[in-house]
């Protein structure tokens, strides 16, 4: 598989007419995790520890940042923080697939020079199922 260009990795919400892309970002970023249940005992072999497979907690999250533009995305971002509600969203991972669930935003921050643009980082975290579907 060839480079990617990292603008082609999107993060979209859902601004209940469909799904659009988060205006502005110029970073983002997801992460999975994984716990680990350990089952290790008195009688594992070589005293080396066990894992119990299938069990644990998974998660996933996100994060960007990005030019605040104050666009549609921005508001429905902010109304989501300010609501406590999980909007669905939707990471697009160019030549790997698509990342869709339910999404709580855990920090909304903004900021800016004197002599700059106004930024914002975003970071988000998954709060039901997430699904893949295959590029």
């Amino acid at each position: 598989m060839a480079a990617q260009s990292g603008k082609d990795l999107l993060l979209k919400v859902d601004t209940g007419s469909g799904y659009t892309t988060v205006a502005g970002l110029r970073a983002t970023r997801i992460a999975f995790n994984a716990q680990t249940v350990d089952v290790t005992h008195i009688g594992s072999a070589g005293r080396w520890r066990q894992l119990l497979a299938g069990a644990g907690l998974r998660s996933a999250s996100i994060s960007g940042s990005g030019v605040f533009l104050d666009a549609d995305t921005d508001a429905t971002l902010r109304q989501a923080f300010f609501d406590g509600t999980a909007p669905e969203f939707q990471v697009v991972v160019p030549d790997f697939g698509t990342l869709e669930g339910s999404f709580q935003i855990t920090a909304l921050e903004y900021s800016g020079q004197h002599d700059g643009e106004a930024v914002y980082e975003i970071s988000l975290a998954s709060a039901g199922a997430v699904s893949f579907a295959a590029a």
